[in-house]
């Protein structure tokens, strides 16, 4: 891609750097549904995302069906966005149900969102909330970094709902976190268990 020098805060040109820089962070993603209103009970009610805005339709301008939602920031706060929804038009809906979420699917696109709960408590809540609401568990991970339930939206989206462990268990061996994995069972009382004996990754 070609660079093109771009106005500083006093006007002067902005030299571009030898390399690409790092991004902070995801900002946010948009996912295709079929069904604004089914997605929408499923994100809010389900996830407890909170909508906060939906553009607005003009005459003589053509606008996605879009809805956009926040959870909470590091300081309890709404955010401007971290999740959007865009309803599929119907040319496009064929009428299928989506495959059951895999983590190796068939297909490119899209893998799963991970949301991160801001404790190991609310994960827990939360963890025993979805198994009460008859959400289907499709796998239970203690991850070296994670403690992960991995879950899937009405339209095949896979959710990852996590809460990340104390930076010093994996920061370490990061590699040696991300290749550990403790398979747990996704149905019963023994998918709620959440044992605190992390193993601590050291190179």
């Amino acid at each position: 891609m070609a660079s093109t020098d771009t106005n500083g805060t006093n006007g002067s040109p902005v030299t571009p750097p030898a390399h690409a820089q790092a991004p902070r962070a995801i900002n946010h993603l948009v996912l295709n549904v079929r069904n604004m209103e089914v997605s929408h009970k499923s994100w809010t009610e389900i996830i407890a995302f909170r909508c906060v805005a939906e553009p607005k339709q003009t005459p003589g301008r053509v606008r996605p069906k879009m809805r956009f939602y926040s959870g909470v920031d590091a300081q309890g706060g709404l955010t401007h966005h971290d999740l959007a929804l865009a309803e599929l038009p119907p040319a496009s809906q064929d009428g299928s149900e989506p495959p059951e979420w895999s983590l190796m699917p068939a297909r490119p696109g899209l893998n799963h969102v991970a949301l991160a709960w801001p404790d190991r408590e609310s994960w827990v809540k939360q963890v025993a909330w979805l198994q009460a609401k008859g959400v289907k568990f499709l796998r239970r991970i203690n991850h070296g970094m994670t403690h992960s339930v991995y879950i899937a939206d009405r339209d095949g989206h896979g959710i990852e709902v996590l809460y990340e462990l104390p930076r010093e268990v994996w920061e370490g061996d990061n590699d040696g976190a991300q290749n550990f994995a403790e398979v747990l069972p996704t149905e019963g009382p023994d998918a709620l268990i959440d044992r605190t004996d992390n193993p601590v990754f050291k190179a």
